[in-house]
């Protein structure tokens, strides 16, 4: 389920970087260059700005526990029908929660999967140290967690969340919970939550990589990615703490399982976002270490 969108830096640059910015070695250099841009501005609200960053956090909470509890809404309404009403519920489900990532981006707001992207590639480039990137994250999460409160608190004083969503919602918490059964059952929830983030990522990569110039092409490219995951039934830590909270004020969820389940799919998120992408980029479009002649062509120095 990103964020602020960054600074440009590449339509400020003259025309020799823009062509350095195609170098067939290094297609990544717009991307990661971005990233350190976004990260910039992120560690400035950290540091002196923290209020803000929080709200910043609290907002894209909010997009997610409103499209999540959408989300469930049309599975609720999707699951009193046949098959294939079940299956149009859940591709149109998963199209509408996709644009919680599109808000999220559009609007500045601050989402803890994707920020792992960018603390890793700041922490590799060492843009950032370890302490303040488990701070940035540590903040974004409290501002997610909140958000999601907020709405779970709203939507408790409705029947929104009521008869077959809240059934749906619960079955699916009821899965969640069961993974802690066994070790086998952690692993499945961790590998769930790798590839949630990692389709998460490579979205925002591909709107960071300064390739695409139309706002349907990105905006494409998030709901997809986050439609992908959804039906798949890859797990997303905000969305899933969302969905927790959310049963929560109606007491039906066990609080240390589900904390537990949150656990695990922020590290798996880690590994999918922060490492499969983030590191990964970083190093593959690092040109230390590397000699560039006019060409393009590259040798070790």
């Amino acid at each position: 389920m990103h964020d602020p969108t960054p600074p440009n830096p590449i339509a400020h640059r003259q025309p020799q970087d823009n062509a350095e910015q195609t170098n067939p070695l290094f297609p990544g250099r717009a991307f990661i260059s971005t990233v350190l841009d976004a990260l910039e501005s992120k560690e400035t609200m950290t540091g002196t700005m923290t209020g803000r960053y929080i709200q910043r956090a609290v907002m894209a909470g909010l997009f997610v526990g409103i499209f999540f509890a959408a989300f469930w809404v049309i599975i609720g309404q999707a699951s009193m029908g046949g098959p294939g009403l079940r299956l149009a519920g859940k591709v149109i489900a998963g199209i509408t929660f996709g644009w919680a990532l599109v808000l999220i981006y559009y609007t500045n707001s601050e989402l803890l999967t994707s920020n792992m992207m960018v603390v890793s590639v700041g922490a590799y480039h060492k843009r950032i140290g370890w302490a303040h990137s488990l701070k940035l994250l540590g903040l974004c999460l409290v501002g997610n967690l909140l958000g999601a409160l907020v709405v779970a608190i709203i939507l408790r004083f409705s029947s929104i969340v009521s008869g077959p969503a809240l059934a749906q919602m619960l079955a699916a918490c009821n899965t969640k919970i069961a993974y802690l059964n066994s070790w086998f059952g952690i692993a499945d929830l961790f590998v769930r939550a790798i590839l949630c983030n990692f389709c998460i990522n490579i979205a925002m990569l591909m709107v960071y990589n300064g390739k695409l110039t139309n706002d349907f092409t990105k905006c494409t490219i998030m709901v997809v990615a986050v439609f992908v995951f959804t039906f798949c039934g890859f797990e997303h830590s905000v969305a899933d703490s969302a969905m927790f909270l959310i049963l929560g004020t109606h007491g039906l969820v066990n609080a240390w399982k589900a904390v537990l389940v949150i656990i695990v799919a922020i590290l798996g998120n880690l590994v999918g976002g922060g490492i499969l992408i983030g590191l990964n980029f970083a190093t593959m479009n690092d040109e230390r270490g590397i000699g560039i002649d006019k060409t393009g062509i590259g040798a070790e120095a």
